[in-house]
């Protein structure tokens, strides 16, 4: 860290000598706050970090110049910090003081009256130590980050239909701008991919592009997995660790499902928004995070903002610039590009020798509504490889919902218990267009219940 941009808090209850202090730093720092009060420094410190602490070891009130009052709020000061870095000033100190000084946490030791010359070379070396450990502070954040960031390649997304087309055309236009973006689109038409599209093709590529499910985190949990936490902060805090905005520094952010928060957690999350930094729970440190933000909602957020479900200021936050992704029964021409590809994955997968799809299957493909979209066609395909039995696939390989049913005011064709309550979910997620929230209420289930009964028939 340069001299010339570092700040530095003084505390010494000597008016001659705090002034004359100020005055000297002053020439040589950015900034210089002082306090004759001790008891001062839990507001100083709550309101910004110091590049350097210099803290006097004796005030008036003590009878006697032992240290402790140092000692006391040294111990004080690495409470609110653990990375703050102070230097002892007293005009007692000797060689035993200096050392149980520097066991305590201490960075360094100054008497007073102090050699100018010499006060400036201990508090450069002062500030060469903070330099060091904010680096391996953030070299170690990175490295987590790494752990949970997605490392994938660019993906690949298929698709011919015009629709599509037009959508990366606006996402080649934004990527190289850090404007934030929100990805609008029913479950399952691939607003993740094209998050990571975006990520891919942007300033930031070559560093961490990290996914947030937030429609599955806790209340409890929000805060930790997001900006992190302290040791010993709750129960299970045995390490400090990063959250996913330290994690995505310099890259990227993805908020999944951003429309399920409550409206105490969009509180939160908008003042990091708006602040560019978070601070842990457990602790009162400021951390700096420069981030680029991609939100995605299979959610109205505009009937939730009219409803008061969602936070007006929270949405003009993320949507400078909303794409809007079409769900695969408006991209019928990606159907079958679509099908192939995960026709040819899943042979290979699974060792299969299937090669194609059959017109009739085709013509079936194209006349189901795919409630589940990219998603479910994938699972379908999936299905229909290892069940099939000849070189190309068939519509008697594939489990299409009878057409009939919904015209028959919701008659079943059959009578197996599980069909039918694949056929109960398929009806409800078209109903609320692949709102998963929206779609458990109607059948009576939590959100948990419903992703098993998905992921169990493949939707």
């Amino acid at each position: 860290m340069e001299m010339n941009k570092a700040n530095i808090l003084i505390v010494d209850d000597n008016p001659g000598v705090l002034s004359a202090a100020k005055l000297f730093l002053k020439r040589h720092f950015a900034e210089v706050d002082a306090t004759r009060d001790p008891e001062e420094i839990p507001g100083f410190l709550k309101e910004k970090r110091y590049s350097v602490i210099l803290l006097d070891m004796n005030f008036g009130r003590s009878a006697k110049n032992t240290g402790q009052e140092g000692f006391h709020w040294l111990e004080k000061i690495l409470e609110l910090d653990p990375s703050a870095v102070v230097v002892l000033i007293t005009a007692y100190g000797d060689v035993e003081l200096a050392v149980r000084a520097i066991k305590n946490g201490a960075t360094d030791f100054v008497l007073k009256p102090w050699d100018n010359d010499k006060l400036l070379a201990t508090l450069h070396s002062a500030l060469k130590l903070k330099t060091s450990q904010d680096e391996a502070d953030q070299l170690k954040s990175k490295q987590l980050g790494r752990n949970i960031a997605q490392a994938h390649d660019l993906p690949e997304i298929i698709f011919k239909s015009r629709a599509m087309e037009q959508v990366f055309e606006t996402v080649q236009r934004v990527a190289e701008t850090d404007a934030n973006v929100l990805l609008l689109g029913e479950n399952g038409t691939g607003k993740d991919l094209v998050a990571q599209a975006i990520h891919a093709q942007s300033k930031r590529a070559q560093e961490n592009f990290v996914k947030v499910d937030l429609g599955a985190l806790t209340e409890s949990l929000f805060e930790s997995e997001l900006f992190g936490h302290v040791k010993g902060a709750f129960t299970d805090a045995r390490d400090d660790r990063p959250g996913r905005f330290e994690a995505a520094d310099s890259g990227t952010i993805f908020l999944d499902e951003i429309g399920n928060l409550a409206l105490g957690q969009q509180a939160k999350l908008l003042t990091v928004l708006q602040n560019r930094t978070v601070i842990r729970v457990g602790s009162n440190r400021v951390r700096p995070v420069n981030v680029r933000v991609i939100a995605a909602t299979n959610q109205n957020l505009y009937e939730s903002v009219a409803n008061r479900s969602f936070r007006q200021d929270l949405l003009y936050r993320i949507n400078t610039i909303e794409i809007h992704l079409p769900p695969l029964r408006e991209r019928t021409d990606d159907i079958e590009p679509l099908a192939m590809r995960f026709l040819g994955q899943f042979a290979q997968k699974y060792n299969r020798q299937v090669s194609g799809l059959s017109a009739a299957l085709l013509k079936e493909l194209h006349r189901y509504p795919w409630p589940g979209n990219v998603r479910e066609l994938q699972h379908a395909v999936e299905r229909a490889v290892i069940m099939a039995k000849g070189e190309k696939l068939q519509p008697e390989d594939f489990f299409f919902r009878q057409q009939g049913s919904e015209e028959q005011g919701g008659d079943f064709p059959t009578m197996n218990l599980d069909d039918m309550e694949k056929q109960l979910i398929m009806k409800a997620l078209q109903k609320y267009h692949g709102n998963i929230t929206e779609a458990a209420q109607e059948l009576g289930l939590t959100r948990a219940s419903l992703y098993r009964r998905l992921e169990k028939y493949n939707l």
